[in-house]
């Protein structure tokens, strides 16, 4: 086994598993804290990916802004919210979960409907990358394109986006604000 497959499966393990501890665990604090480290191995797997701008956009955007956004809400709200979902967590299954269990269960439908139809082995990129012997090179002009389509053809979706995480800003700040009471 080479160096790049066991780092794959290394970087993958820890991705998995610190998501299934950042969803399963009770403790909000600690799920907060472990998603650092998804959002971290998933940068890891970017990189063995020789997609490098994915991953310093993945530790930047979501680890340096969106994370820390989530922990600012958590340190702001008060004790009584806190209090109010540390009731609710007593119970594993119950009707309000349903919509969202059904939901879950078509999207893995169709997840699982994708794979088993996908020719993985006829796809053009697949049979290049054979050719090849599997040996790409990164180039700079991909990431240059990045940046011009992002500041032209895609400027229109690039602010409604940056509006979008400006409205959650605002938002998390109104509800981490406390009321004055009379």
């Amino acid at each position: 086994m080479t160096l790049m497959r066991v780092l794959f499966y290394l970087m993958s393990f820890i991705a998995v598993g610190s998501a299934l501890y950042a969803a399963l665990s009770k403790n909000l604090v600690r799920s907060i804290f472990i998603f650092f480290v998804t959002l971290f191995a998933l940068a890891g797997l970017y990189v063995i990916a020789l997609a490098d701008f994915v991953a310093v956009t993945q530790v930047v955007i979501y680890v340096g802004g969106i994370l820390v956004l989530i922990l600012f809400a958590f340190m702001l709200s008060g004790r009584e919210t806190l209090n109010v979902i540390e009731q609710h967590k007593g119970k594993f299954i119950n009707m309000a979960k349903v919509p969202a269990v059904i939901l879950a269960a078509l999207f893995l439908a169709v997840i699982v409907n994708i794979i088993l139809k996908a020719d993985a082995d006829n796809l053009p990129w697949v049979k290049q990358a054979i050719a090849q012997k599997n040996e790409t090179t990164p180039i700079s002009s991909t990431i240059d394109n990045i940046g011009v389509n992002l500041m032209t053809t895609y400027l229109l979706p690039f602010e409604a986006i940056s509006v979008l995480l400006l409205m959650a800003l605002v938002g998390a700040a109104h509800l981490s604000r406390k009321e004055g009471r009379a």
